[in-house]
């Protein structure tokens, strides 16, 4: 937990990106809560970020969300961020220190995919004190699934109304429990749907060499016996290069 006393004001964020199609239209949201303590009483301030691009990716949107809320945020302050992508809390905490070692070029000699924002994210840090946290996503967190829903109205091309004022004014008063409500079996499936979905490609990694496959049979052939073997199933293309660089940090 971050500690807040008399004079430190106390950042929370609730960041979710989204995409028609990956690429395709997509938008982000961002929500900011200000804690300031003022006269021995604790004053909380909301202040919804949002905004689209026109051809774009899912993990575009979900780096966007979290740049934007951090770059809100004034050197100093300590920043609790709550987010349910993984790509972008593995990246920032465990793969970009090999990126910036390599200097943003991966071992297929390219550059590390959506380096632009990953550089920005990493700028925006500076003289911050960031924490970052884990929330699932369409489970009932509250603030999670309000920048759900601002990150898809403008993926759909109708921005919603932002809100930003005090949190007694705001529609969602709970928007700090970040225990989740039970929600539809749909989303539920929804959302653990990954190991039914049909595969961008596979990634294995022998002997410390790693090589992709375009299907599971060329993939088996490779890892199936031999000691030490790894390998995942992407998605897609964004997928793909987040599991090689998963695969690349336990190299260094």
């Amino acid at each position: 937990m971050i500690s807040m006393n008399n004079t430190e004001t106390k950042i929370i964020i609730f960041t979710d990106g989204s995409s028609r199609g990956n690429p395709g239209p997509g938008g982000w949201g961002t929500i900011v809560v200000e804690e300031k303590s003022k006269e021995g009483k604790v004053e909380t301030k909301i202040t919804e970020l949002g905004g689209g691009e026109k051809h774009t990716t899912n993990n575009r949107m979900e780096l966007t969300a979290a740049l934007q809320g951090i770059s809100y945020a004034k050197k100093g302050e300590s920043i609790l961020v709550n987010t349910d992508s993984s790509y972008v809390i593995n990246g920032i905490t465990k793969w970009i220190h090999g990126w910036k070692k390599n200097k943003w070029i991966t071992k297929a000699k390219e550059d590390v995919l959506n380096k632009d924002l990953w550089m920005k994210l990493d700028k925006s840090m500076t003289g911050k004190k960031v924490e970052w946290k884990y929330v699932g996503g369409h489970i009932g967190i509250l603030g999670n699934e309000r920048c759900d829903h601002i990150a898809t109205a403008y993926a759909d091309g109708v921005p919603p109304k932002l809100y930003k004022g005090a949190l007694s004014n705001y529609d969602l008063p709970n928007i700090l429990d970040v225990s989740h409500n039970e929600v539809s079996l749909k989303k539920k499936k929804s959302s653990s749907s990954k190991s039914n979905a049909k595969a961008y490609s596979y990634i294995s990694m022998v002997g410390g060499v790693i090589e992709t496959h375009k299907t599971w049979p060329e993939c088996e052939k490779r890892v199936k016996g031999t000691k030490g073997a790894k390998y995942k199933k992407s998605l897609s293309r964004e997928d793909e290069e987040g599991i090689i660089q998963e695969f690349e940090t336990l190299l260094f």
